[in-house]
Parts: structure tokens; sequence; C-alpha cells
């Protein structure tokens, strides 16, 4: 008998395991529909009853929470499927004939997503981190929702695109690598920390040249895109200064010491003052900003101005509960049931976020060119972070239109509250949840 090597051996053995996984979790799947459909009336749709407390209660879910599940009429069971939902990767484009020696690499053969270019699915207990696949750049994960959110802005080539709530970064890499060399991308966020992963993520992709990353606001935003052909620039770039001001050079990660000390002595005062300027903490060579005189960069537009020069594409992916995240769900094991009771179910936080989204919708939609489109989304299941934010907004919008997502026929998800919106669930789609709205920014007559 020939003896295998262990490299032939795999490529035998991996693709069995694959197809017995993904029998598995289809089985799974149609066992927990049977159950949804016996103990969720048809009247009263998403609503859990008697019979599906009961089920519920089964669940390692403390009771506060499982309540706060049915007032917002999601189904427990979803966090039933934690060990059997895919994980996701993209790949980046230019490594389709890699595939193979990726799957080698990882050793695990890479399932393609059919309604989601360049996405694959991989079994969950699959880690990529330590692979040289990943290391070099070639995927990195992100849930296949998130894709679907980021593919609904149609981004084009040449598109000024504003991702207002950027960390950790997966979806601003998915919007730098279809924009290719053209166009920019503005990453704004509120946490430095997490915008200073994004820029890690960014270099390691080498996808910074058209991007630029500020620590900001998202509700309080109002820089417009740059237009690299300025006129202003080409000034500044003739004359060298523009007063006494000096001049973005390319950005690099070593700061002049004074600038270090004065951003240190800064930081320690306390968080981001209201009248400050958004700090930014990185810029590529082929973003806009160099070249500019910081007046020029801070500068902001009338709002009839930003009809004509504001972003062509922006996605407001906004802070929520993440009740729909399963895997943030199950960290609270090891936080403690009493940190998901302060950070998801406390009335006040949740009256606050909610708040805070319709802020955000509404300041990314100001910043939106006319024509343009805006993608919101949350990755919380709840109809006040979603349906009745996209009711209030358009309600005090009448330049706002909600639209159909191009392509959403062929996506494994399900129709929102409201027409056009979409939800992703574990059991429907086998992905994170995730709710997406799409709009249009009409002209103000």
């Amino acid at each position: 008998m020939v003896k295998l090597e262990w490299a032939e051996a795999q490529t035998v053995v991996a693709p069995l395991l694959h197809f017995a996984f993904l029998l598995v979790g289809q089985l799974l799947a149609c066992c927990v529909t049977l159950r949804l459909q016996s103990s969720i009336s048809e009247s009263d749709v998403q609503v859990i009853d008697s019979k599906g407390m009961e089920a519920a209660s089964n669940l390692p879910l403390p009771d506060a929470f499982l309540q706060f599940l049915n007032d917002n009429g999601i189904d427990p069971c979803i966090y039933t499927a934690a060990d059997f939902l895919p994980r996701y990767v993209r790949l980046k484009p230019g490594c389709e004939e890699q595939v193979e020696v990726i799957e080698a690499d990882i050793r695990c053969k890479l399932e393609k997503v059919e309604w989601l270019p360049n996405f694959y699915s991989l079994p969950p207990h699959i880690q990529i981190a330590s692979s040289k696949s990943y290391q070099e750049g070639q995927i990195y994960g992100i849930d296949a929702a998130s894709g679907a959110a980021v593919s609904a802005l149609n981004i084009s080539p040449g598109d000024h695109v504003l991702d207002l709530c950027a960390a950790p970064g997966a979806k601003l890499c998915m919007i730098l690598e279809l924009l290719g060399n053209s166009g920019s991308v503005t990453g704004v966020d509120v946490a430095r920390h997490r915008l200073a992963a994004c820029r890690t993520l960014v270099q390691k992709y080498s996808l910074g040249d058209h991007c630029r990353l500020f620590v900001a606001n998202g509700a309080e935003f109002s820089l417009v895109p740059i237009r690299v052909d300025s006129d202003i620039k080409s000034l500044n770039r003739e004359f060298g200064m523009k007063g006494d001001e000096f001049l973005y050079k390319e950005w690099t990660s070593r700061k002049p010491y004074k600038e270090r000390k004065k951003a240190i002595k800064e930081r320690e005062k306390g968080s981001l003052q209201l009248n400050q300027d958004p700090e930014l903490i990185y810029y590529g060579r082929h973003s806009g900003v160099v070249g500019l005189s910081k007046t020029d960069l801070f500068k902001t537009v009338s709002t009839p101005e930003i009809s004509q020069y504001g972003y062509d594409k922006v996605l407001v992916d906004a802070e929520c509960t993440h009740d729909g995240s399963i895997k943030h769900i199950q960290k609270f094991e090891n936080w403690g049931w009493t940190t998901l009771e302060r950070r998801v179910l406390d009335a006040e936080r949740t009256d606050d976020l909610t708040v805070l989204q319709f802020r955000l919708l509404t300041n990314g939609f100001k910043l939106l060119k006319a024509g343009g489109y805006l993608v919101y989304s949350t990755c919380s299941l709840t109809y006040a972070q979603n349906e009745d934010i996209v009711e209030k907004f358009l309600s005090l919008n009448p330049c706002a239109e909600l639209l159909d997502i191009d392509g959403s026929e062929c996506w494994p998800c399900k129709s929102g509250r409201i027409p056009k919106t979409l939800r992703f669930d574990p059991l429907t789609s086998r992905t994170s949840g995730l709710f997406v709205a799409k709009f249009t920014k009409h002209p103000e007559r």
C-alpha cells in the first residue's frame, strides 16, 4: 500500500471533512427551522410565544436578555447556531489563481460564496491569523453580511467614499479594494485606538494610498472630500507655502518631537473636545492631503455646496447593542452577564444609542452629494435601532428616498419591517445578524 505524504493526505481528507461540516450545518438549520415553525404564530411574526420561551429557557442566556429578545421580536434560537456558522474571508483581488495555494496554507478548502464576489466560507474552527496567506494580505476576515452592506453602495471607480464609523476596518479595506487606484476614502471613528487598528490594516494590505483617517465624532464630522486637482493645491505647490502655514508632506509614522509632545498633552486633557478639529492620523500619497495647508484641509463648506461637492457614497455602520452578533454575545460569558445588562439591556444606554444612530445617519446624509448613495446598517436586530430610525429619518428629510438594493434578490436574507430594507440573521443567512437600508439624495427644491 502506497503511503501518502502528509500534504497529499490533507488534500483528500480536508474536502471530506468540509463536506461533512456543511451537511451537519444544513441538518441543524432544518431542525431549528421546524422548531421555529412550531413555536412562532403566523399572526405574530418574529414574536416568541410561550413554547418559544420555554425552548429558549434551555439556552445559556440570562433571563433579562431573553426578555429583551422577546420584547424586540428576536428569536433566541439564533444563538444556538454559534458553533455551526461558517466564518468568512475575502480574497484580495488579483489573488484568484492562488486559491489552491491558500487552501494548502490554511489546511482547509475554501467554499466560494456564490452571491458575493471574492468571498469564501470555511469552518468556524479554522484559524487564519497565523497563516502565511493572512500575514501577507491575500485574505482577511469579514462577515458576508458586512460585505453585502458594502456591496449595496455600488461603488464605482473614481468615487469619493465616506466610512463614518470605520473601525475595526474590514469594510474600509473592502471599499478601498473596490475603488482600486482611483477616488478616495475618508474613514472616521471617535475611538483613536480603534482607528489606529484601521491604519494598521490598510497599510498591511497596501490599500492606503487613497485613504485618509480622522479621529472625530461621526455625528459632527463636516469635512468634504478633497478634489485632488483643485486650484488651491496647485497654487500651494507652486509657492510651497500659504502664508506662514506649513504644507502637508507625504505621511510618515514618525512625527516631529514638538508635534508628538503636543498631541500627548492634548490626549492627557481628556476626550475629544466638541470644538476641536478632527485629528488626522493617516493619509495616503494620493488621498488629496499632500500639498494642502491645514486651513485648506479643515475648511468646511455650506450645505448647498455639499450637494455638489459632497461624498458620492457614504457608509454609516452605526454603533449599536450588537445583539445580532453571536460572537459578540458569546464574549459576555467571559466578561460576565452583568456587563451585558449594562451594555445591552440598560434602557438609558439604548435610548442614548438610538439618538446617536439618528445623528450619525443625519450627518452622513448631510455630507452626501445629490444623487449619491448612503447605506445605513447595524448588527442589532431590534426595531428601535433599525426600522424606527429609518422611519423617523425619512419623515424629517423629504429629499431622502429609500432604494431597492441591486442584486439583493439573490442574497440569503429577509425583508425588514419596512419594504426595501433587509435583515440578515444566523438561521436565515448563515451569517452574523445585520440590518441594511439604502438611501439616495435628491436635490433640494
